[in-house]
Formats: C-alpha cells, structure tokens, sequence
C-alpha cells in the first residue's frame, strides 16, 4: 500500500513544477489580523488560515506528495515521510512547505542539523513563514544554540503574538515583554 502512494506522489520525469501560488498579499492580511486578535479562539482561526495558504500545493501532484507526507507525519513515520518530501522538494523546489514538512521529519528524529537546513530554505522562500520561525527556534534549541533561538523566537512572535512557543521565551532581567 505505501509504495502505492508513494508511486501516485511521484512526479514523471517529464512534469515540471508550476510556480507556488503566490498568496504574499492574503499572509500579510492575515498576519496584520494576528497582530490585533483579542482571543486565543480568533487567533486559531487566523493561524489555521495561514495553514490553508502555505499547504496550497503549485498543483495535484505536488499536493499528492505534501499529503501523503503529512499523513506519514501524522500517523508517526518520519523516516518514511521524509522520503515524500524528498519527491516533493525535488519537484518543487520553490515550494517552501515541502521544506517546512520535511524540517519537521528530521526534527522529530531529533535530526536537528538536517531540520535546520531546510527550514532556512523555507524561509529564504518565504521569510514570513511563522511555522518555520517557530520550528527554526525549536530547533536552534535542540542544537543548544539558546541565544539564536531566543532572537528567532521573538521574530516570529512579531508576527504570531499567540504562539504557544511564546512560553519557551526567556526575558532578560528587567526587561519586560
């Protein structure tokens, strides 16, 4: 069954990837609408918001891999999805979630080093990315890199106030938030 899907996920050899949907325009409105929610609940709907822009695969095949690799994620394989997003990140290679989802493979495996890789290829896609900001702080702690963590921390609480890794946030002596 799996290579099944693995087979459905994979691009021919001749497909080539169409350019990711751009939705700069609909992520900054809604990270603006993250900034001023006034509920945990409002900023729920807001961030699932984001979720459905940057999973809007370039086209079918494309999400066909995304999918199964979440699925894989999901279901608790991450040495097997990581495989998936290989196909995907070789057939789009534009696309930054197929980055984000792979980082998110290799941090489960505690694969800090390869996590982070991939997460600096998500955001130099698309630098407002929060998940990637936020696993990208997660991240730099697993490799015990704390300060960097705490910087990049804070740069995706500017754009995400609600994070629950806002808790992970350590406030110098005498500063407050």
């Amino acid at each position: 069954m799996m290579s099944l899907i693995f087979m459905l996920a994979t691009p021919a050899v001749a497909e080539i990837c169409p350019a990711a949907p751009d939705h700069a325009a609909a992520q900054g409105r809604i990270i603006a609408d993250l900034g001023t929610a006034r509920t945990a609940t409002e900023a729920a709907i807001l961030t699932q918001g984001l979720w459905r822009l940057w999973t809007d695969a370039p086209d079918a095949t494309a999400k066909a891999m995304l999918d199964a690799g979440m699925a894989l994620l999901q279901g608790g394989r991450p040495a097997i999805a990581v495989a998936r997003f290989d196909a995907l990140v070789a057939y789009c290679p534009d696309y930054a979630e197929g980055y984000n989802q792979r980082a998110f493979a290799f941090y489960l495996q505690r694969d800090f080093a390869a996590a982070l890789v991939d997460l600096d290829a998500a955001l130099a896609i698309n630098p407002r990315h929060v998940a990637a900001l936020s696993g990208k702080a997660l991240t730099l702690m697993g490799l015990g890199r704390d300060a960097e963590a705490q910087t990049v921390l804070r740069a995706a609480l500017a754009l995400n106030p609600w994070l629950e890794e806002r808790a992970l946030l350590v406030t110098p002596p005498g500063v407050e938030l």
